[in-house]
């Protein structure tokens, strides 16, 4: 088996076309047989290339020799290197998920980190700089497979592990070869590696998978693992003719408005099946399968219901759904001690001048406002409108609740999270891009006046 060959031929036929020749590839290289292979593969096919390990330090002197091992085959092969030593089990205390799940996320953060800054060193395509290439084979996806059908899964569980993430710029190259093939190759180019003591032990589940139920299996049924990797190909293939005939129809339904998506309320409750279909609308936002009878619920809430993951909430508004990220915390509340300034906060920027009143236009842009300077007292307060804020709508000698000024605009809830006050000495003088109160009107033509503009 010329596994070189094998592998140049599988790279051209299904990676080549999205990873450009000018593109910088990132391996991840633990320091096993499988990463050093992968390295090994890339450095003959003559890509460019550099290497990322991170030192998770679970293990001791292992890790350290690990780490030591890589940055002398870096230094041998000539090539970059990036080396991140972390605490995994800390992490994983910290956020109360297994030590796997820790050293994942640590991992592909850290990754995540270098593509960015090889992005902006890059001559090639824009958002092309570096691609991630991990060394998951056969084996590791026919593990991935059993992994999600015993655990319960849905079509994107029985295709494993997605060879390429064209949003990640994700690269697993090794998939259609198993492990004894990467040993053999190994053995062959008398590649150098250290093994791992934990892949020995039955303490994680995946290797249980490994060193116990496989082998029954493959007692009972000798090409099990060809029949697999066959079928983790064709229910890939089915999950591609699936989500063309998933988008399509969602995409009938909703449209974007920035970064909000708006979908629906007819729309959605005529897709069937349903709870399917919800599923795929809202896991790209972070909810879970458990919220999908919460969200189909929405379907006959009032306005202004809501239900939320961990970055995104699903608001009833009307006869729309709409998918917002959660509102920014920052910029709640700013201090503006005088005029000529800039303020940039969460929606945009307040700009402040001072100027005679010779230079007021007649008529002025809906984004802007000219109040009496002596109207004015400093420090004022630039700041989200909460419930209860009233004031007093220009052209109305009586107040008015923001609250009510803003359904009466008819605005969802997350274009009303995104409303902020201008307000000076407890009393609010604008309603920022939308209404001057009519106490700082202009009433004569003398002294200064401010000039507030708002720019989104």
């Amino acid at each position: 088996m010329d596994l070189l060959a094998l592998f140049a031929k599988h790279w051209k036929e299904n990676f080549a076309r999205s990873v450009s020749p000018e593109c910088t590839l990132l391996i991840a290289i633990s320091g096993g047989v499988d990463s050093a292979v992968l390295a090994h593969l890339i450095k003959r096919a003559g890509f460019s290339f550099q290497l990322a390990h991170m030192n998770f330090q679970l293990r001791g002197n292992e890790s350290e020799r690990d780490e030591q091992f890589v940055r002398s085959l870096a230094q041998q092969w000539n090539v970059p290197l990036h080396v991140k030593r972390t605490d995994a089990e800390a992490f994983s205390t910290e956020q109360k998920i297994s030590i796997q799940e820790a050293a994942r996320e640590l991992r592909y953060e850290w990754f995540k980190k270098i593509q960015i800054e090889l992005h902006e060193k890059s001559a090639a395509p824009k958002r092309q700089g570096a691609w991630i290439l991990t060394a998951h084979h056969a084996d590791d996806n026919i593990e991935t497979l059993l992994l999600h059908l015993f655990r319960g899964t849905g079509l994107e569980g029985l295709a494993g592990i997605q060879p390429i993430k064209k949003n990640q710029y994700l690269v697993r190259p090794l998939l259609p070869f198993y492990k004894k093939d990467l040993l053999t190759y190994a053995q062959e180019n008398r590649i150098s590696f250290v093994e791992d003591s934990s892949n020995a032990t039955d303490h994680y589940t995946r290797n249980k998978l490994r060193h116990q139920l496989i082998p029954v299996l493959q007692n009972i049924f000798p090409d099990i693992e060809k029949q697999l990797a066959a079928n983790i190909e064709r229910f890939r293939e089915g999950l591609e003719i699936y989500r063309q005939a998933v988008t399509q129809q969602i995409e009938r339904i909703s449209n974007w408005r920035g970064n909000e998506k708006y979908v629906s309320v007819a729309g959605w409750k005529k897709l069937n099946p349903l709870a399917t279909y919800t599923w795929e609308i809202i896991h790209p936002f972070g909810f879970h399968a458990a919220q999908i009878s919460e969200v189909i619920k929405l379907l006959e809430a009032d306005s202004g219901k809501y239900c939320q993951s961990s970055t995104h909430r699903i608001i009833r508004h009307r006869e729309q759904l709409i998918i917002a990220p959660l509102a920014a915390k920052t910029a709640a509340l700013i201090t503006i001690d005088d005029a000529d300034t800039n303020i940039l906060f969460g929606e945009g920027k307040i700009i402040i001048e001072k100027i005679n009143f010779e230079t007021i236009p007649t008529n002025a842009a809906a984004n802007e406002i000219y109040i009496p300077l002596e109207s004015i007292q400093f420090p004022i307060l630039l700041r989200r409108w909460q419930q209860g804020d009233y004031f007093y709508p220009l052209g109305l000698n009586k107040k008015k609740k923001i609250s009510r000024l803003l359904i009466d605009l008819k605005l969802s809830a997350t274009e009303k999270e995104k409303i902020f006050v201008l307000e000076s000495n407890n009393k609010i003088v604008w309603v920022v891009g939308i209404r001057l109160d009519h106490r700082f009107r202009l009433q004569s033509q003398k002294g200064e006046a401010l000039h507030i503009t708002y720019c989104k």
